[in-house]
């Protein structure tokens, strides 16, 4: 046992012990075979988690729960790459997509407080799992109800078969959709509200502004083919956006990584740019990247001392506690408590595979506690041993459906080409490559190697690779995001380029390459002995 690991054991309080004790490496996948299993596993929530005679999805897997209507949106995607891959067929795929829909369509719209479930199109976030009416004097959530009628989409758009199961699927949507009023849900204001509840309205709810998870609540509203609101309410989402520097990267600001990832699921924000973000030089999916990779220096860094955290143990986002549910997340800091979530991971790797697939493997291999039969728990304290009893369905679903689009890009293909995402997109004024051929998944491009060696002691070399010429700018910065030496800079074809780096002069410690190429960026640990 090394001095490092000998030191944390001797901090921890006997739970943290024992925690840390039983990470000897258990066992071992390939990345492929780490990626099927998560996403078979986080499959199989949805599809056993649910009630298969109304299609409701369970919000946790504890005995008891009820259904969230966003879990249920997940999981209509979910069955669409569980079909894909082959892990249900896509008769009996269909057949559990069009009761979920069947139950939306069907189930009663009205004021009481009671036996509907939903008001003016919208839905309830929380729904009985047995009855599907309203439950736990639950709103009438207008970003959850976003985030199901994206996997309505989803389901549209990949029954595409001039078939009557096909047909049925998309009418039944097109149905379900038509139906909202998109406005309602304003109040006459310049802003989605958040809820709205029998008896007492709008009275406790605020407004959606950016920047968090709603830019595709704000997308499907100004798109719809029915009720849409004005195009000019993104103008008023957008004038909430912070864009700030973070451990050396510049983004817009919103700590729980959620809410980098949720819109992006289903919409494709690669190469396509509205006003705020062309004025920025980037486009949302750069913007996400950058948020991950900030969050990752952040946990390198350290700030609060928890232990475990490290280049290969991060993730901070809303999820369970000890004794309750946070929103957290950082930088900056936001209710960090040493917690960590593997979904704040998972759900990121389209945008930053370098820094996810390795703490894919660490929690995988090394913390088999966090393992269960859905795929990895909502979070952990390895400060203390707690592990969050829980599988929850708003976490497996964006690890299922972004390590597809990392793989195949298939979801983002699918729905990309839905006319209601594609008018919310011009409206709000996007411009780029929309709705046109599908781009590539992201598993090529733009690629930073770590430096040779790593740790770095004096001169060594690092790779990088590009996917087309253009300007170059690769610097090594301090944890604080501060250039402390440049590495490379100019035009460079494209291609493989290998450089050389020289550490000597600066102090030890830890360091990031950056890499900067035509909007985009990558980034590597860089531990300089001397």
């Amino acid at each position: 046992m090394n001095r490092l690991r000998w030191n944390l054991l001797l901090a921890l309080p006997l739970a943290g012990i024992l925690a840390l004790v039983s990470v000897t490496p258990a066992r071992a996948l390939t990345t492929e075979a780490l990626l099927d299993t998560l996403q078979h596993t986080g499959f199989n929530y949805f599809w056993f988690e649910a009630n298969p005679a109304n299609g409701l999805v369970k919000d946790r897997s504890t005995a008891g729960s009820v259904s969230s209507i966003a879990a249920t949106g997940f999981g209509l995607s979910a069955i669409c790459i569980g079909i894909d891959h082959g892990w249900v067929t896509r008769e009996q795929g269909r057949a559990r997509i069009q009761t979920t829909l069947d139950t939306f369509r069907n189930g009663p719209q009205g004021t009481a407080a009671s036996g509907f479930i939903g008001y003016q199109g919208w839905f309830y976030h929380w729904l009985d799992m047995n009855t599907a009416r309203r439950t736990w004097d639950s709103e009438l959530s207008t970003i959850d109800t976003a985030l199901l009628l994206a996997g309505m989409i989803d389901a549209r758009e990949y029954f595409e078969l001039q078939d009557p199961g096909d047909s049925t699927v998309r009418a039944t949507v097109d149905t379900i959709i038509a139906r909202i009023n998109f406005n309602f849900m304003r109040n006459n204001d310049v802003f989605i509200k958040m809820g709205w509840k029998p008896g007492t309205g709008f009275a406790t709810f605020g407004n959606w502004i950016g920047y968090n998870e709603a830019m595709i609540l704000y997308i499907l509203s100004i798109g719809a083919p029915a009720n849409p609101i004005p195009a000019i309410l993104w103008q008023a989402w957008i004038s909430g956006y912070d864009w700030r520097t973070n451990y050396g990267y510049t983004f817009i600001e919103f700590p729980p990584l959620f809410g980098h990832q949720y819109s992006h699921c289903w919409i494709d924000f690669r190469d396509i740019q509205d006003g705020y973000t062309r004025g920025k030089g980037i486009d949302y999916f750069e913007n996400s990247r950058r948020a991950t990779l900030a969050q990752h220096a952040y946990c390198v860094a350290n700030p609060g001392g928890w232990a475990a955290y490290s280049d290969t143990l991060w993730g901070i986002t809303a999820s369970d506690i000890q004794g309750g549910y946070l929103a957290r997340g950082a930088p900056p800091a936001q209710n960090d408590n040493g917690t960590l979530a593997p979904t704040a991971v998972g759900a990121s790797i389209a945008f930053a595979p370098e820094i996810v697939i390795p703490t894919l493997h660490n929690m995988y291999d090394h913390w088999p506690l966090l393992w269960s039969q859905y795929g990895f728990r909502d979070a952990f304290k390895p400060a203390t041993g707690w592990y969050g009893p829980d599988v929850l369905g708003i976490d497996q679903g964006p690890i299922v459906m972004m390590i597809e689009n990392y793989r195949t890009g298939k979801p983002w293909q699918r729905v990309m080409k839905n006319t209601q995402v594609q008018n919310g997109l011009a409206l709000a004024g996007f411009l780029g490559a929309v709705g046109v051929e599908p781009r590539s998944p992201v598993a090529s491009g733009l690629a930073l190697s770590a430096t040779s060696p790593n740790p770095l002691r004096g001169t060594g070399s690092v790779r990088f690779r590009l996917p087309a010429a253009g300007e170059v700018d690769l610097a090594l910065v301090d944890v604080a995001g501060r250039i402390v030496r440049r590495v490379d800079h100019g035009f460079r074809r494209a291609g493989e380029h290998v450089v050389a780096i020289e550490g000597s002069g600066l102090e030890r410690g830890v360091y990031f390459l950056q890499l900067r190429w035509n909007g985009e960026s990558r980034s590597q640990r860089v531990a300089l002995l001397d």
